[in-house]
């Protein structure tokens, strides 16, 4: 059972600000290795790259489709990506789904059928649905919304989920927007703020609960403005499972800089920035560098 004392909205007065937590995690000196994440995000049927800060839950006719900011559509099917992701190995992945409509259900399950077990699956996943994204092919189920209703967290659907998929299957989706000093758990499109704030505590609590965490900067998604390094190194901080952070990478620098700031602890994704989505970083030089990491960490 999950502390609640440690899931309360935000440390108490005195505590640490996220600026000198973070510093103190800053390493000095190079350290461990990381992993490449690869994503696939779907909207409408398509794999597309958005602002993440602009994604609304709206009917078109109501300005949704006219406040999207859209960096990328691709003309290649979700399958494509899948199977390219299969051939360089690039496991731990995610598939997407900005959007319920049929459409992009298709394409995940294409998508994960092109790299069973290789790939997690999110976006509006709820107990449901779940088991059957694990069938169609997902290594794990990523949900957010689903836990939090009404911008609080739902600890007994968050333990029913446990009982039903198995913690070893489950990704929590803690991506976040700082707002006082603080980083605040998004749900609903990333659009509505939650009364959890990410700290030691609650990661602590929360990681009992599933096999990984996934971050987005919502701040810097699809914006390719460069990485969060404060929130990383927080990430690197205080999370005891593995977490990959997604949000403003566009150089291979910028991988080294996650790398750097979450102590070889946070796993990073690249979206907007890379060639294969029509950014200017090689795809094929992210995954060179990628098995550069794994090269090194098994000589160590």
């Amino acid at each position: 059972m999950l502390a609640r004392s440690a899931l309360a909205a935000g440390p108490r007065r005195g505590d640490s600000t996220i600026a000198s937590a973070a510093a103190t995690s800053a390493p000095t000196t190079s350290t461990g290795a990381i992993r490449f994440r690869p994503c696939i995000d779907i909207h409408k049927g398509k794999v597309k790259q958005i602002v993440g800060s602009t994604l609304k839950d709206l009917p078109e006719n109501a300005g949704g489709a006219a406040e999207l900011k859209t960096n990328f559509v691709s003309d290649k099917p979700s399958s494509w990506y899948g199977e390219l992701y299969k051939r360089d190995e690039l496991y731990g992945g995610h598939v997407i789904m900005l959007g319920a409509d049929d459409a992009s259900k298709q394409a995940a399950v294409e998508a994960l059928g092109a790299f069973p077990g290789g790939l997690q699956l999110g976006g509006g996943v709820t107990q449901d649905t779940a088991m059957g994204w694990l069938d169609a092919g997902a290594s794990h189920v990523i949900v957010t919304s689903w836990v939090f209703r009404e911008g609080r967290l739902e600890e007994d659907r968050l333990r029913d989920l446990v009982k039903l998929v198995g913690r070893k299957r489950l990704v929590l989706d803690l991506s976040c927007r700082q707002r006082d000093g603080q980083y605040w758990v998004v749900t609903d499109r990333w659009q509505r703020f939650s009364s959890l704030s990410l700290s030691e505590a609650s990661l602590a609590a929360l990681a009992e609960s599933c096999d990984e965490f996934l971050v987005h900067g919502v701040d810097v998604e699809g914006m390719q403005l460069g990485i969060d390094e404060q929130l990383v190194a927080l990430l690197g901080k205080w999370s005891p499972i593995p977490v990959t952070y997604a949000g403003g990478a566009r150089t291979l620098e910028d991988l080294e800089r996650v790398r750097l700031a979450g102590s070889g602890r946070v796993d990073i994704t690249v979206g907007s920035a890379l060639d294969v989505f029509g950014g200017k970083l090689p795809y094929e030089e992210v995954v060179a560098w990628h098995r550069r990491q794994q090269q090194q960490q098994q000589q160590h």
